[in-house]
């Protein structure tokens, strides 16, 4: 792959990541340095994806690593209490988007992925480098707990 084909590739995808950066990290603006990173460390590492047609779940796995890593920069920082609530994160406050920030990380994954970043079990289970079955289980748990959860608030 070239770098007009990383380009356009690239272009193509990156409303999904920012969406699912959004997801991952609670903010646009970190979800928008998230996405300009995975860019930038995928343009680097062009050289080492072998096989251009799993291109999408490669820069996939490169942004959720970037969300992980600054999820634990933002940890060491200062507690998620401690921030301040703008109108626009009091807006997002959503029942469903708290609802999901509130499953454990590995079930957050996997629900991220599916359906708001629209990957395919297969795909999510390849950017999460875990088996399908694995995740096909962790969609479900996730679902059922996400039930619970909504139907508490009603």
């Amino acid at each position: 792959m070239d770098i007009n084909e990383f380009t356009a590739r690239t272009e193509g995808l990156k409303t999904r990541l920012y969406r699912t950066a959004v997801l991952y990290l609670g903010s646009e603006s970190l979800a928008l340095e998230a996405v300009d990173e995975t860019v930038f460390r995928g343009l680097r590492a062009l050289k080492q994806l072998h096989r251009p047609e799993y291109f999408e779940t490669w820069m996939t796995r490169i942004l959720i690593n970037e969300c992980k890593k600054e999820l634990r920069h933002r940890k060491r920082e200062q507690p998620l209490e401690a921030l301040a609530e703008t109108p626009a994160e009091a807006f997002d406050a959503l029942p469903l988007k708290t609802a999901i920030l509130s499953l454990p990380q590995e079930l957050k994954e996997v629900v991220i992925l599916r359906y708001f970043s629209g990957c395919t079990l297969a795909e999510t289970a390849q950017c999460l480098e875990i088996p399908q079955g694995t995740a096909a289980t962790r969609q479900r748990r996730a679902l059922r707990l996400l039930k619970l959860e909504l139907s508490e608030e009603e």
